[in-house]
């Protein structure tokens, strides 16, 4: 969400941004309709203002007893409060209006932001491992999977359709080991913050983070109103809504394993086959809240946190930087890392990596008072998946897989296994 004031202010820049994103300038409509709304609030605030004069000339007539003047006083008081009254009507709407155009408008790309209009733009920042050498030819997770016995679709799909799968034995204790030493991990080492949140949210919720109102068909609601999380960064930046910290209490570091629930409604065609995209699967979030001077060095500490689980499963990865076109709705700035699945032949994201500057905060009304200081200021949200554990999985599987089908188990994951090494077909 933006200040409409500062849109005034820079509209040219407000544009430029927009433009970098692929969209159409808007800050000359949003102008009409601020004007709209500051000169329905100025006959308001006249209306008023000259009501409560007329009002105090009442007593003043009456007592010098001029009921005349006293009735005309009285017809006008009438009239101005149904003058008032459509006023106020009218302010809502217009109020509404330039709401409901802010709300949809998404985040404007830092200046070292690549520009471009999808993926193709984005930029390697770095590239961390050496993918292995098979001497066989490597399989997909779900062809390693089901081979072993512990990965089935054909169920899930009886029950639940496509986009699911059910996970069974060594694979379903894999993915829980996956998920407890990544919070192991960023708990003990990194310092943040377990939490175990809700996964059914309010609209504000969701709208406090810019998944509604533009994005409401990529969910899931419920019949009397709730959102199923789409990432638990819904229900941990929501943490600081409408509220006001201190200082002292920023940064805020915060982690959660959650299901995460995802319609998928643009993904029609796109992996079908696989956990790769899934209308549930679970995923490590971390979320952090901080001041605006030390955001950036959160955005890449946050992301060096994801890369660390890929540098102690020593799982190959690059970490790119999105361009203005593939960045997410509510991002200035976004790191995705892209995890070597060998299966594929390609490197797939597993984690993005985002700074929202203040963006999601003034959706949320979340600000902070600064040390020594009498004004407030907004908070600014990052988040990142740290990681998506259904796609460490895949990961692991693709590139520990053995020729007779195993896998093993790495060396970090171990002691999650009760000392298990290795994966064999169920017997």
């Amino acid at each position: 969400m933006f200040d409409i004031k500062w849109i005034r202010d820079n509209a040219e820049a407000f544009d430029a941004g927009l433009k970098s994103r692929g969209l159409e300038p808007v800050s000359a409509k949003l102008k009409e309709l601020d004007e709209a709304l500051r000169a329905t609030k100025t006959r308001l605030q006249d209306a008023q203002t000259r009501r409560n004069a007329a009002s105090k000339e009442i007593g003043k007539a009456k007592g010098a007893k001029d009921e005349a003047l006293a009735s005309k006083l009285m017809a006008e008081v009438a009239e101005l409060k149904e003058v008032i009254q459509g006023g106020e009507e009218e302010e809502r709407q217009h109020d509404k209006a330039l709401t409901d155009a802010l709300a949809v408008i998404p985040n404007l790309p830092r200046e070292d932001v690549p520009v471009g209009a999808d993926e193709k733009a984005n930029k390697e920042v770095r590239r961390v491992g050496t993918p292995r050498k098979f001497d066989f030819a490597p399989k997909q997770h779900f062809e390693i999977g089901e081979g072993l016995g512990f990965m089935d679709f054909e169920t899930a799909g009886k029950v639940s359709g496509a986009r699911f799968v059910f996970l069974k034995g060594a694979i379903a204790r894999l993915e829980r080991a996956i998920a407890s030493f990544m919070l192991d991990l960023h708990t003990g080492t990194f310092g943040y913050t377990e939490m175990n949140p809700p996964l059914l949210v309010r609209d504000e919720a969701a709208y406090g983070t810019g998944n509604l109102p533009k994005f409401a068909e990529d969910l899931f609601q419920t019949t009397n109103g709730y959102w199923l999380i789409p990432t638990a960064e819904v229900s941990l930046t929501n943490v600081v809504r409408e509220s006001i910290l201190d200082e002292v209490q920023l940064p805020m570091r915060m982690t959660a394993w959650t299901p995460c629930f995802r319609s998928e409604a643009g993904a029609a065609g796109r992996d079908t086959r696989g956990m790769i995209r899934q209308h549930q699967f679970s995923k490590v979030e971390l979320v952090s809240i901080t001041t605006p001077e030390e955001s950036l060095a959160e955005h890449e500490r946050m992301t060096g946190c994801a890369e660390e689980i890929l540098k102690r499963l020593a799982l190959p990865y690059r970490t790119m930087l999105l361009c203005t076109g593939d960045m997410g709705f509510a991002s200035q700035k976004t790191y995705d890392i892209e995890v070597w699945l060998p299966g594929q032949d390609a490197y797939r994201e597993i984690s993005s990596c985002s700074v929202c500057g203040d963006f999601q905060a003034r959706r949320m009304g979340a600000r902070y008072r600064p040390k020594g200081a009498k004004d407030l200021r907004y908070v600014h949200t990052l988040n990142g998946s740290g990681l998506a554990v259904g796609r460490t999985l895949v990961a692991v599987l693709e590139n520990y897989q053995q020729a007779d089908g195993s896998v093993i188990i790495p060396e970090a994951l171990q002691p999650y296994m009760g000392g298990l090494t290795k994966i064999e077909k169920a017997g």
